[in-house]
């Protein structure tokens, strides 16, 4: 799946994929019981190809005005190389995506860092993603709370991306294979749910399941048009705010939602 992100003056691309929710915890292989403590968190840092990373962050993030200091941190913390293909680890810090396997890529860095910063997560807020893909953006929320949540409808991507959080001490992601039309109900509600790809309009149950004050980035719109990269917010009464973040294009989300038409 893949998708463009328009802004004036900068070409900016975004290759994403869609997840989701389907099955119980017990009957879904892909899905790992919680840390029975955040002891595991915050997780390992390392000093592989560090240099990289700050000039990623400086020349393609912060210049595009990214200013969350949190955000910036958790972009120079995690290498990105770690979630891409061995024969392709050598283009991890470009600013472009980068092709996964199952027709997928990893996401551009900034589109990674500007979803995340309009979420506003603190520490110790419940984060849903659905669209696990490489696993990268849930590292990246996994820098700023150790109660991450992520849906992969890709059954290879979401089993590589699990072994992947293991293998590298992401031990507090849980993950699951599925459709996320319905988010992840047993785990809601959420202080903030991320979607990676574009619904044709905001999925009710993903709604449903934010908590009051509770934050969702989510682009919005027919996959043959340019849609809105939405923020929306849920108020006390259950009433909702929407402010638009960015024109967008990207790959149209897939499942229960295209019954629901």
């Amino acid at each position: 799946m893949n998708g463009r992100c328009k802004r004036p003056g900068i070409g900016l691309f975004v290759f994403l994929t869609f997840s989701g929710y389907a099955g119980s915890v017990a009957e879904d292989p892909t899905t790992r019981p919680a840390a029975s403590a955040p002891a595991d968190w915050p997780h390992p840092r390392t000093d592989e190809r560090r240099l990289e990373r700050e000039r990623m962050v400086e020349g393609q993030i912060k210049a595009r005005g990214v200013r969350s200091s949190s955000v910036l941190d958790a972009m120079r913390n995690v290498p990105r190389h770690w979630f891409l293909p061995t024969d392709r680890q050598d283009l991890a810090y470009y600013d472009q995506p980068v092709p996964i396997g199952e027709d997928q890529t990893i996401s551009q860095p900034y589109i990674v860092a500007l979803m995340t910063e309009a979420l506003d997560v603190k520490e110790g807020d419940k984060v849903l993603e659905v669209g696990t893909g490489s696993g990268y953006q849930a590292a990246v929320l996994a820098e700023l709370t150790p109660h991450v949540y992520s849906i992969e409808i890709v059954k290879p991507l979401a089993e590589r991306a699990a072994r992947t959080f293991q293998e590298r001490g992401y031990t507090t992601i849980q993950t699951r294979c599925g459709d996320g039309y319905a988010g992840w109900l047993e785990a809601a509600p959420f202080d903030a749910i991320i979607v990676t790809c574009a619904a044709s309009r905001v999925p009710s149950p993903l709604v449903e399941q934010l908590k009051p004050g509770g934050r969702m980035c989510i682009p919005v719109g027919e996959s043959s048009e340019t849609q809105r990269l939405l923020l929306i917010t849920r108020q006390a009464n259950g009433l909702t705010t929407t402010k638009n973040l960015e024109f967008v294009r990207f790959v149209p989300m897939t499942g229960e939602i295209d019954k629901k038409r």
